[in-house]
């Protein structure tokens, strides 16, 4: 967790540390395997896709069965920073999950700068809504990786939700808006007061594992720690989950893992 304080760093500086791309070399590369596994797996493997929750094109999520009856569900919601990528792109993740008996939704939502954040942010419980009645799991877990992560965390005060997995995410949107990420997200100050989640922890909630790689620019475990922290302050439900020899996108693997790290945090939580 070496760094500085945020609030002392000029615009680049503070850009490069949310720079995850830019700090990993290989990461494209990772991302377009996932893809291409992701891409194999929807047209191998029977699933119930791109069922709609909304009006929005991409206001859809993917729903994939293990085969077990009255299984768990694991609901993911995907990242890229709020403003790339898709749930397709994304569905070889279920693979672990699956293989320990737990069904698997992937959540699509509306990118910025199409949607502003709040709008962006207020999708999620409506697909939770959604999937709760559509797939009718005896318990439900929310989580996501990235911008993922910072959904599943917001995510936790909705009724739907019985536990959650908060992967790489952002807790705390302040800094962002002196990225050059604001570029297309566009966040107002109303916006990081009401949508960082460290800043509306719930009075209740089900258990939350914050998980991130150990290997993850300063920024994103400082993130991390801080938010679990102040979860675990309040008296609610969880743990912090570092998972060493992982960098922002191998952690990845830790899901799409029948024996991964996260896809065990998964089962954890969707069998209290």
């Amino acid at each position: 967790m070496a760094g500085g304080d945020w609030r002392g760093m000029d615009r680049a500086t503070l850009s490069k540390a949310y720079d995850n791309s830019g700090a990993v070399a290989g990461s494209s590369a990772f991302m377009a395997s996932l893809r291409a596994r992701s891409a194999a797996f929807r047209a191998a493997r029977s699933g119930e896709l791109d069922i709609p929750y909304g009006a929005g094109e991409r206001q859809r999520f993917d729903l994939f069965r293990c085969g077990r009856p009255g299984a768990p569900l694991l609901a993911f919601i995907h990242g890229g920073y709020w403003q790339r990528n898709d749930k397709a792109g994304f569905a070889a993740l279920a693979e672990g999950p699956l293989a320990r008996g737990l069904d698997v939704a992937t959540i699509g939502y509306t990118l910025c700068p199409e949607a502003t954040m709040t709008a962006l942010c207020a999708e999620i419980p409506a697909a939770l809504s959604a999937l709760r009645a559509h797939a009718g799991p005896p318990r439900l877990v929310v989580s996501g990786w990235s911008a993922g992560g910072h959904l599943a965390a917001l995510a936790m005060a909705c009724p739907e939700v019985d536990a959650g997995l908060a992967v790489s995410g952002v807790f705390d949107l302040a800094p962002i808006r002196r990225t050059t990420l604001d570029d297309a997200l566009r966040l107002t100050a109303d916006e990081v007061a009401a949508l960082s989640p460290i800043r509306h922890l719930p009075h209740r909630a089900g258990p939350l594992t914050v998980a991130y790689g150990a290997g993850e620019l300063p920024e994103l475990c400082r993130q991390s720690h801080v938010y679990q922290a102040a979860w675990a302050g309040t008296g609610l439900p969880g743990d912090l989950l570092p998972l060493a020899g992982d960098d922002h996108f191998t952690v990845l693997d830790q899901m799409a893992r029948p024996d991964g790290a996260l896809t065990e945090a998964a089962l954890r939580l969707a069998t209290g």
